[in-house]
């Protein structure tokens, strides 16, 4: 039930915002900031997918080592990749080895590829009309009618590793839902 709590700095974040520099960083220049293009979301939706059963902060401190692994993230690069490239990312200790996840991204690659339309409009298209500002971490639910419905229409189309809670995370990070709470400094009037 926490409310925004201020930080080192003085202002007022939303608690996990306060708990490392990492993450204050990330609070105040990336979280809950609308986010378009087909590479950019395509890597949060990988971070996403990877974050699943870990701290983000592990993602957030590998970041650089994902970017360099999977070709900055580049769809139609990582669609070409073999299972010698599954073999080398599985040694790669800049990244999270684990043999499920590298190889639902670079699935996910191929099904951005197949595509009818942009990655950027058919995620977006799930952005909730209407949203509620938080005003205690309570409040902030996990999954939405609209996470499952993009999970659901991500799997349809060949994505893996797209559950609800991951299209609502993806819907946070990207700006498509704003979750800071009312009292945080980034929240939006």
């Amino acid at each position: 039930m926490t409310a925004a709590l201020p930080g080192a700095d003085g202002k007022p974040r939303c608690p996990w915002g306060n708990s490392t520099d990492d993450y204050a960083a990330y609070h105040d220049e990336e979280w809950g900031v609308e986010l378009h293009g087909e590479s950019a979301l395509y890597e949060r939706l990988s971070l996403e997918a990877f974050q699943s059963g870990l701290s983000w902060l592990t993602i957030l401190r590998k970041r650089e080592g994902f970017r360099r692994a999977f070709a900055g993230f580049e769809p139609k690069k990582v669609a070409e990749f073999t299972e010698a490239d599954v073999e080398r990312l599985m040694n790669d200790v800049s990244i999270v080895r684990n043999r499920a996840k590298i190889e639902a991204t670079i699935r996910n690659a191929n099904a951005i590829a197949e595509l009818d339309e942009p990655l950027d409009t058919l995620l977006w298209s799930f952005a909730p009309k209407t949203h509620i500002r938080p005003t205690m971490t309570s409040e902030i639910p996990a999954i939405t009618p609209e996470s499952k419905a993009m999970a659901r229409e991500l799997k349809k189309r060949g994505f893996a590793f797209v559950g609800p809670t991951t299209a609502y995370a993806l819907m946070q990070a990207t700006g498509m839902v704003d979750d800071h709470l009312t009292t945080c400094w980034r929240a939006k009037p």
